[in-house]
């Protein structure tokens, strides 16, 4: 009977490694070459440029100092490193020998050409949500505006069997909910188009959603916020910790400019979703864009400048003829005040630290890399810079500004450990910024 029994297990297993190696098999898809590559109708090329700045193709696929799209920026991930790919029409280190259709299954099922499964490094757990339109405009785009460049690509840093890519088939089957966008009919056509946006193209949830332990976006907590290179991307849904109430037109601002009245800059790994991403796309898009999220975060028809917590930051601002007996209020006076002052009303470019995004999350990473290194390039406001503190005050001294803030201004409970935090961020922060 024992015998009987693990038998049955054994041929179980076997059946079961055969109908996985089955479903993870993928061909390899013929190769084309540079002369036989189609005319691209120039209106459908430009409208690929806009896709690929929304998805931010450049942003992962150009290393530090490297040629554009050619690949090799370094990804840490908690498994290791993973290295992007040359994305280049060069036909031998890059995706010069793709078809039309081998495009299509590496954005839409995340495999290969040659029928290498992708890691999910490479968000095509939202790219499988775009059209086959938009696809291919992206596709048009690369292939005919972008130069070829060979790259020698370096090998991912992975232990062994994460580094097997038959195994991402499994990690597919598991939390990959592959195929298009779906309309929601109870929602308005503005809506459905900023959700396509959002949960394709400029895949939000990729930094705006916790993950498992497994890599994979947690779909319980969908935008409930996540850290990402030691930045905190805030939730966007009703648990948004920020003082004053998101609104659609707040959204769409922070979105073109990369600057909001009520809420603050887009700073760290958000600059360039703002400055060389999202704000390409055409305005009924990005109306859209600011629909969807301001559904999702909650957003009410309230005026912000009429809200308590923007009448109470106004009010604290106010100059204090009397001494300033704390050490965070004495350094923000000197430091800090002269650019982020406001009396009689919030001034756009004149970011508002009681009220600002920064100094309300729940914990003060954002607030710490503003401090040290500034604001700078493509963050921010354009044309504006902030300086970066890191040479001219000591740890204490941050520490001490940021305390302030989140008592006297914001009003929060202290953060634990600030001090600790900001020792943490100076020493291992600015890779990641």
């Amino acid at each position: 009977m024992l015998k009987r029994l693990s038998l049955g297990i054994v041929s179980v297993a076997i059946v079961g490694a055969v109908g996985f190696g089955v479903y993870a098999y993928k061909p390899a898809l013929d190769p084309i070459s540079p002369d036989s590559l189609e005319a691209f109708d120039p209106a459908i090329v430009d409208q690929g440029r806009v896709l690929a700045s929304a998805g931010y193709c450049a942003t992962c696929h150009t290393a530090e100092g490297g040629a554009p799209y050619a690949g090799n920026y370094a990804m840490a991930t908690g498994f290791g490193t993973i290295y992007s790919t040359n994305l280049t029409p060069d036909v031998e280190t890059g995706i010069g020998a793709y078809s039309r259709d081998a495009f299509r299954r590496a954005m839409h099922e995340g495999v290969d050409r040659e029928g290498n499964h992708l890691f999910p490094a490479f968000p095509y757990d939202h790219f499988t949500k775009m059209s086959d339109a938009d696809v291919d405009a992206i596709y048009a785009f690369i292939m005919t505006e972008i130069a070829p460049v060979a790259t020698e690509q370096k090998p991912n840093e992975l232990p062994f069997p994460l580094d097997q890519r038959f195994l991402q088939a499994g990690w597919k089957l598991l939390f990959a909910d592959l195929g298009r966008y779906e309309p929601d009919a109870d929602h308005s056509d503005a809506w459905n188009r900023g959700a396509y946006l959002a949960e394709g193209v400029t895949h939000c949830g990729a930094c705006h959603t916790p993950r498992n332990a497994l890599g994979a976006e947690d779909a319980s907590q969908h935008y409930a916020g996540a850290e990402i290179d030691r930045w905190i991307a805030p939730a966007l849904t009703s648990q948004n910790p920020s003082a004053v109430a998101w609104t659609a037109p707040e959204f769409k601002a922070y979105l073109i400019d990369g600057v909001t009245q009520y809420h603050g800059v887009a700073a760290g790994p958000m600059g360039p979703v703002v400055h060389e991403g999202v704000r390409e796309l055409a305005e009924d898009d990005l109306d859209a864009l600011a629909v969807y999220l301001a559904d999702k975060v909650g957003a009410t028809e309230d005026d912000p400048a009429s809200s308590e917590a923007v009448l109470a930051s106004l009010q604290a601002n106010r100059p204090d003829p009397r001494y300033r007996r704390d050490l965070g209020e004495r350094l923000y006076a000197t430091a800090c005040a002269s650019c982020h002052y406001n009396v009689d009303q919030i001034a756009q470019g004149r970011p508002d630290l009681g009220i600002n995004s920064s100094t309300n999350l729940d914990t003060p990473n954002n607030l710490i890399h503003v401090i040290l290194d500034g604001v700078n390039g493509p963050e921010g406001i354009a044309g504006v810079v902030m300086p970066g503190f890191r040479e001219a005050l000591s740890d204490a001294e941050i520490t001490a500004i940021a305390a302030y803030l989140r008592d006297q201004r914001a009003g929060k409970p202290e953060w634990p450990d600030l001090a600790g935090t900001v020792a943490d961020i100076r020493v291992n922060g600015p890779a990641a910024h």
